[in-house]
This record gives C-alpha cells, structure tokens and sequence, in this order.
C-alpha cells in the first residue's frame, strides 16, 4: 500500500461532531469525550501517532494510549476498563474467557506487520546469523543456569559469558517469540535481563558487547545506529538466499520466518456505541496505514486492509488468529472466515 488512502477529513469530523454533541461527559468530571486505550509496546507508537492526528481534527476528544503490554492490556480489556486494547499477538484462550464471562464482545483488528529482531552489541563481531534452533539453546526453560557462554551455543564462538535481554512476560513480543522458537509460549529460561520498555532493551544490548537480545523490529529501526541486527537462517535452504534479515519485504511476505508476526487493535464492541470511539477506530482504519510508514511499522497489503475494513464495518465479532498456526500470512488468515 503505497498511496496515502483519501480521507475526508472535513466530513468525517462534521459526521463525528454531529453525533458526539449529543452525548454526555465521561464520568471523570469534564464533559469532553474519552477513549482508553491500553496494552503492547510495539503497538503503542502507531496508536499513539493516530491518536494524536485524531485529536488534532477533534480537539474535545481525550485519548489515552497505554503501555501494559499485550498481556496487561487484555486483562484491562477484559475487565470493561478500556475501549481498545493494542497487542502484538492475538488473544489467548484464557483471555477470550475473561473478556466473555465480564460480557466484552470484541472485534480483532489486525493493523500491521512486524518482524522480532535479534540484536547483538555492534562491536560483536562472532555472530554473522543465528538459526531457531541456537536460538532456542539460548533461551528455552532447560538452558536457566546451563547454557552461559557463546561457546556452549555454536563451535567457534568465544568463551565467554553471553548475556540475554528480552521483552516482559506480560509482553506480546515475548509469548510470541516464545512460541515461535520454544513451540509454547512461555517457555522461556527466567535469568535474562526483561522489561516491558524496549528501551530498557536498547540501552542494555547497546552497552555490552557480549549482550544479545529480542524486540520489534520497529524499535530497530529507531536505534539502529546503537544496535547489530542479526540475520535468522531458519535452515530450510528454500529461498535460496541464506540467512534472512527483517525488512518490510522480508516481514510482509513471509521469508523472514518464523519470527514475522501481525500487531492489532481489540475493539470492545459495547464501546462503538459511542460516536468518538465509533469515529476513532474508522479514522485508524482509513489514515493508518500511512502513519503506520511514519513511525516505522509494516504496512498490510491493499487486499488485507480492505478486509479488515469490511470486518470493522459488519461487526464481527470474536477471533480468527487465536491458535493460528505461525507462518500464514494475514490474508490467508482472514480469507478463512470468508
């Protein structure tokens, strides 16, 4: 999707306007309207920079963007206290239950691409790529206390102690790295360096040499100049380009597996009965794509945002991407409830 899609803004706000001057205050003490919004720190720089081209065109509209994490997010969605939740893994089993037994019927939006980077410190200058299975050596539950030099995970790689930096357990990044790599999400060894701020990733990764660690590609790219991205060699040999490294191209289209994942935005269906809320995801809709390229996501294909806009727009609700196997693409996904 290269073009910017054509919004009218100007009828879409008197469209919004129109309703919301009819509606009452938020229950917080002001009169302006107010969307909440909760959850993954992936997602967050794309919500939070349609939210703010949002709140230009609407100025009595409040909207808060939180960072819980997936996890976190959902438990907030669940419970009726946010509008939307952002994660950057579909919703789990548990949490389809949650959401039901409190009565919060949802619509799954899947909003973009993104690809989990490895990193290295850049002065790091052993490790040329890494295959799932060293990786999975490195961080599966068996390694804790077992596996703590270079050396114990490639022949030829230095003998000395090696250090992991990886996203929160309440992240959607580390359940789906977990799965993807482990086959469960999870399971993981818990003597690595966590946190739900990547930047607490960057930082860590960017000042220890013998450092390695895991996050969205997107926070890469803003600190690449800090970082080494490694290429994962998933050693099939059937693309016969070797070791493949993230990129939008790479991402969207399905070589860089198994570590390429969508992001979405959970839409409680309850809350659409409220025009700013109504109007806020159409506005995510139709504008998000081209924002989506500002900050460094990975667009959908045409095709993919013309389905999910069609799925928005007839309210299904419920999960198509819960339990999904990894690898499919997000049209082969949705073309299944077709």
């Amino acid at each position: 999707m290269n073009a910017r899609p054509i919004v009218s803004a100007l009828s879409l706000a008197v469209a919004f306007f129109g309703v919301v001057s009819c509606g009452g205050g938020t229950g917080d003490g002001t009169t302006d309207p107010l969307i909440r919004i909760d959850g993954s720190s992936t997602v967050y720089p794309i919500t939070e920079a349609v939210a703010e081209e949002f709140q230009n065109k609407n100025q009595n509209v409040r909207i808060t963007v939180g960072v819980s994490g997936t996890g976190g997010g959902f438990q907030k969605f669940c419970n009726g206290e946010t509008d939307i939740s952002d994660a950057s893994r579909p919703i789990s089993k548990t949490e389809v239950e949650a959401c039901a037994k409190n009565g919060v019927a949802f619509i799954e939006l899947p909003i973009a691409y993104d690809g989990i980077a490895i990193v290295v410190n850049p002065k790091n200058t052993w490790v040329d790529h890494i295959t799932p299975a060293e990786l999975k050596a490195l961080w599966g539950p068996e390694a804790q206390g077992k596996v703590t030099r270079w050396s114990q995970v490639r022949k030829g790689w230095p003998d000395r102690e090696v250090h992991l930096f990886g996203a929160g357990v309440d992240s959607g990044t580390f359940d789906y790295f977990t799965e993807a790599i482990m086959g469960k999400a999870k399971a993981s060894r818990g003597d690595f360096t966590s946190s739900e701020d990547d930047n607490v990733l960057v930082q860590g990764v960017g000042s220890d040499e013998s450092a390695l660690g895991y996050f969205g590609y997107t926070y890469f790219e803003e600190n690449k100049d800090k970082l080494k991205l490694v290429p994962v060699d998933d050693g099939k040999d059937d693309n016969g380009k070797g070791p493949i490294l993230p990129s939008p191209e790479t991402v969207r289209n399905g070589p860089y597996q198994p570590l390429s994942r969508p992001l979405f935005i959970y839409v409680s269906h309850k809350t659409l009965e409220r025009p700013e809320v109504q109007a806020f995801v159409d506005y995510f809709l139709k504008e998000g794509p081209w924002l989506i390229d500002q900050v460094g996501a990975i667009q959908l294909g045409d095709k993919a945002y013309e389905t999910v806009r069609l799925r928005f727009e007839k309210r299904v609700t419920g999960t198509v991407f819960q339990d999904a196997p990894i690898g499919l693409t997000i049209d082969q996904l949705l073309a299944r409830e077709q």
